[in-house]
């Protein structure tokens, strides 16, 4: 079963003093292109994030958050007590102020704060480890249902070109007795006369080079095993992709053989269809 690349994943959870909020949106890209932003307080965990994101969404372009919003009174800024006394020495030696006056005035100069920077709880990351993947699973879910409207969408394509190949097999007899027609006609507004024999035997080689009969053969091959690769139980777009290329390589053939107006009209539909498939590959997990 085949699945998109593009996805969106969102999990909440509250702790005491916060609500985290974890957000996963991926597009397409032919490789993996992972964007993290997330809190100074939780950098160490990246490496962690990044090795989880990249094994369970594989490819695309994934942009991952985590936002905090506080819900609680959580004091990390503290006084530098020490600091601000000797401010205050200092600001009684140069000057007669009130206490009030100095605190104020100390309060103001370099370092009377510090912030104070706790470890990270690692039970409160064991919590938000878990949001993390429930995003990921809301994503993998997202991806799976975009998943079957492109697999929907694909076997319909590939039946289309497989009906035009019949198409294209049933014009095969008329085309040849149109190119031998045309052919001898030719040959008599040239007024020139031509050994039977020969001719028929520069005919047949003329038409062994126009004669599609490998090219359907491999089409309907490659169109088969496309359509047994998007049951498969792997996504594989690149696989796909490869596929396709192939799929394209005969139709091309066919055209370019086909020596006859009406089948390379339905050969031009064939294409068109293909087409559609390849865009709609570039978005296959």
């Amino acid at each position: 079963m085949i699945q998109s690349m593009t996805g969106y994943g969102k999990a909440i959870t509250v702790l005491s003093l916060k609500k985290i909020t974890v957000e996963i949106k991926t597009l397409n890209s032919k490789n993996l292109d992972l964007n993290v932003r997330i809190p100074a307080y939780y950098k160490e965990k990246e490496i962690a994030i990044r090795t989880k994101l990249s094994r369970k969404l594989i490819r695309g372009k994934i942009d991952f958050s985590i936002y905090i919003e506080t819900t609680g009174v959580e004091t990390k800024t503290l006084i530098n007590k020490a600091v601000v006394d000797n401010y205050i020495d200092q600001l009684r030696e140069i000057a007669v102020t009130s206490s009030e006056n100095s605190l104020e005035i100390a309060m103001r100069l370099p370092d009377a704060l510090k912030t104070v920077r706790e470890e990270l709880d690692e039970g409160e990351w064991l919590v938000i480890e878990k949001a993390i993947d429930e995003a990921i699973v809301a994503v993998n879910k997202f991806r799976a249902d975009e998943g079957k409207v492109l697999q929907q969408d694909f076997v319909n394509r590939v039946q289309t070109i497989q009906q035009l190949s019949i198409e294209v097999e049933g014009m095969d007899d008329t085309r040849i007795v149109k190119v031998r027609e045309r052919l001898k006609k030719a040959i008599v507004e040239l007024k020139q006369t031509v050994d039977e024999n020969r001719f028929e035997q520069e005919l047949v080689y003329y038409l062994e080079k126009l004669d599609i009969t490998e090219e359907k053969v491999r089409l309907n091959n490659h169109l088969d095993y496309f359509l047994q690769e998007l049951n498969g139980e792997i996504s594989n777009g690149k696989k796909l992709g490869f596929i396709g290329q192939e799929i394209g390589r005969e139709i091309n053939t066919t055209g370019s053989k086909s020596n006859y107006a009406p089948m390379q009209q339905v050969v031009v539909q064939m294409k068109d269809e293909l087409e559609k498939i390849k865009e709609q590959l570039l978005n296959v997990l």
